[in-house]
């Protein structure tokens, strides 16, 4: 499984970073398929495995966000995700109300994603190595935690929800963001030991998105979104820590540029 894990890393992960240091049409092509797979692996995974109407409706709101930026609706875009989350809401409400919430919810965490990767990479001059440095936070807290976990083991941190993962664990991915986010500091121009504090607060954020997918996929009693990804399941598999790590690091920049 590593070694699968590994090859499909090597393939995939070339790809996704030239086309978000290209940015342009490569970035809008990227974001517009990763909406649109994430989309359908929730309204599958909320129906049993099956694509319904209100899961059709779940895609379409998601794309919207991409093909939005693109057009340079981006002022607007939060606004019309809030509505198509409400819109999913009702639809499900009166043709699946058992996941009427679950699909709302769900549609409105992942286009929240979607939304600040695209704002963040649109910042001037430093959007494309802050979104480098997101991905390389969280991808160091992924790698620190198997590590971690699987060498030194021990307590469990919510057995419940998903057994695998180990405090070791956590402490393990947090050092190494905090490290790697230390090092961002000289490209970013920020304080090294301001860095290594947001690598260490990103870690937990991270983990806590990773927890949130296991506990959703433990409620529909699934073991992976998808099989998209040969080692590693499916794209919101992928990127679930990245989902929730996005908007938190958007609102903290929002905040700097709005107090300057």
């Amino acid at each position: 499984m590593l070694k699968t894990r590994i090859l499909s890393a090597l393939v995939l992960a070339p790809l996704i970073l030239a086309d978000i240091y290209a940015g342009g049409l490569w970035l809008d092509a990227l974001m517009l398929v990763a909406a649109v797979l994430m989309g359908w692996e929730w309204a599958r995974m909320c129906s049993g495995g099956r694509l319904l109407p209100a899961g059709v409706l779940v895609i379409l709101v998601l794309t919207g966000i991409p093909v939005g930026f693109a057009l340079d609706f981006s002022q607007h875009l939060f606004i019309e995700l809030v509505i198509g989350s409400g819109l999913v809401l009702l639809v499900s409400l009166v043709i699946q109300r058992p996941q009427a919430l679950w699909l709302a919810g769900g549609t409105f965490y992942i286009g929240l994603g979607v939304l600040s990767f695209l704002w963040l990479r649109s910042i001037p001059d430093q959007g494309r190595i802050v979104i480098f440095w997101v991905l390389a936070v969280v991808w160091a807290v992924d790698i620190g935690a198997y590590f971690a976990g699987r060498g030194i083991g021990g307590p469990k941190l919510a057995p419940s929800i998903s057994p695998n993962k180990t405090w070791a664990g956590l402490i393990g991915g947090a050092i190494c963001a905090a490290l790697v986010s230390g090092i961002a500091a000289v490209w970013l121009q920020q304080p090294v030991v301001w860095m290594v504090l947001a690598g260490a607060v990103l870690a937990v954020v991270a983990q806590a998105g990773d927890f949130l997918e296991s506990w959703c996929k433990r409620r529909f009693g699934v073991k992976d979104s998808s099989n998209l990804i040969p080692g590693h399941g499916g794209i919101l598999d992928r990127v679930d820590g990245l989902l929730a790590v996005l908007p938190l690091v958007f609102v903290y920049i929002w905040a700097l540029e709005a107090s300057v």
